[in-house]
């Protein structure tokens, strides 16, 4: 018989295009990942995969056996999610996935206290961009912000949070010095990849053309406080910060609306239940901050 862990370890790398990439997913070795293709293709008497500079392509074996592979690993995922579902202990793993800057200038408060109160669950903090597959069981929950509700997965449960407005964010200190006309012009600090957003340039203040370009929000937070330039960001982020006021006669814009999402059998977990009832009261009581009315512009 085939080994199932054969064929997961054959569809990773088949979806990743690397044996690397695969074994970063897997959290596993790069020999590991390499020896379990080894197994499945002796097994099979057939080569899945044409080892390329470009990374791994799938041989016309491997392409024949890929569909069936995906169609194992739903059953499998299928599985686990309905007997998990019948799982009422306060005990086991809990993977929590989420955009960084909700993680650590939001929530991470709310984590550690539900930590204390249940020891016994294993948490896990996903703080990332990219998207994760809770479907493959790849984490419980995500909590996103999502622009659009119609591209949310109709496979998954959403729980509704409070919407998410942005403004344009300036040190205080630096705002007096503009003021006072020793500043008569200040630069954009941006992430990379968003550039100036259009709806940020109104203000008060005249723009300088040239960007200071990060590529986190973190070091775009410590460059805005440092008092080199403005930033666009989330209202919990800015109105939160005693050093940073928003720009004079800027204005707000919506950035989404946060989203709890669970997959299936999953949600009916009690550590599941219980996570995302206790989060979901915790951003109720954030609403203000994160719609941006906690402060008097």
């Amino acid at each position: 018989m085939i080994d199932w862990d054969d064929v997961r370890y054959f569809l990773a790398v088949a979806q990743c295009g690397s044996v690397r990439a695969a074994a970063e997913r897997l959290k596993v070795n790069h020999s590991t990942v390499l020896r379990r293709i080894s197994q499945l293709e002796t097994r099979l008497g057939a080569q899945m995969f044409e080892r390329l500079p470009s990374g791994y392509q799938l041989t016309d074996a491997g392409e024949d056996i890929l569909l069936l592979a995906a169609q194992m690993e739903a059953t499998s995922n299928a599985l686990e999610s309905r007997v998990s579902g019948r799982d009422q202990s306060l005990r086991g793993l809990l993977r929590i996935t989420l955009p960084p800057p909700v993680a650590t200038y939001l929530l991470m408060p709310a984590f550690v206290e539900f930590a204390r109160l249940y020891p016994d669950i294993e948490m896990e903090v996903m703080s990332r961009d990219d998207p994760v597959n809770l479907t493959n069981r790849e984490a419980e929950i995500a909590i996103r912000v999502v622009y659009n509700r119609e591209n949310l997965p109709l496979n998954l449960h959403g729980l509704k949070g409070p919407d998410v407005m942005g403004g344009v964010y300036i040190a205080r200190d630096l705002l007096g010095d503009w003021q006072a006309g020793s500043v008569s012009k200040v630069r954009w600090i941006v992430k990379k990849r968003n550039g100036v957003p259009d709806w940020a340039r109104e203000g008060d203040i005249p723009f300088a053309d040239e960007p200071f370009v990060t590529t986190d929000t973190e070091a775009q937070i410590i460059a805005l406080r440092q008092g080199l330039g403005v930033a666009s960001l989330p209202c919990f982020i800015g109105d939160a910060d005693p050093a940073l006021i928003r720009v004079p006669g800027s204005l707000l814009r919506q950035h989404g609306t946060l989203w709890l999402l669970t997959q299936g059998e999953t949600r009916k977990t009690k550590r599941v239940r219980l996570f995302t009832e206790f989060i979901a009261q915790k951003l109720a009581g954030y609403e203000a901050l994160l719609n941006g009315t906690s402060i008097v512009p």
